[in-house]
């Protein structure tokens, strides 16, 4: 009768899965909270700027639109992982904000 082995799974070597790679140190997690804490401090200043009263909206969007993509591209580790989840994210959000806008154009926001 032939002897029927059960490898040790525990033996065998395996190859690192194809998404490891570089991810960031407690350092760079420092580095970006310093950011996000200064682009912060910025929305708030600019707030209280009486010149900026006119571009006030914009400029907030625009911080709030380079925070997030800092939070989502380090802290959710997309820029880091495989491509394919970055994909599902920003089809996710495209859905989201695609879905919004049509709410608001139901509801007549838009209309002078």
């Amino acid at each position: 009768m032939a002897e029927t082995r059960v490898d040790d799974p525990g033996s065998e070597t395996h190859a690192p899965a194809p998404h490891a790679g570089r991810h960031p140190g407690p350092k760079e997690y420092i580095r970006i909270a310093i950011i996000l804490g200064v682009i912060t401090a910025a929305e708030v200043a600019i707030y209280y700027i009486e010149g900026a009263k006119d571009f006030l909206i914009p400029l907030l969007f625009f911080f709030s639109f380079v925070k997030f993509t800092l939070v989502v591209l380090w802290f959710m580790h997309l820029r880091f992982d495989s491509r394919t989840y970055a994909r599902f994210f920003v089809m996710g959000l495209a859905g989201a904000v695609t879905l919004f806008l049509i709410v608001l154009l139901i509801f007549q926001v838009f209309s002078s």
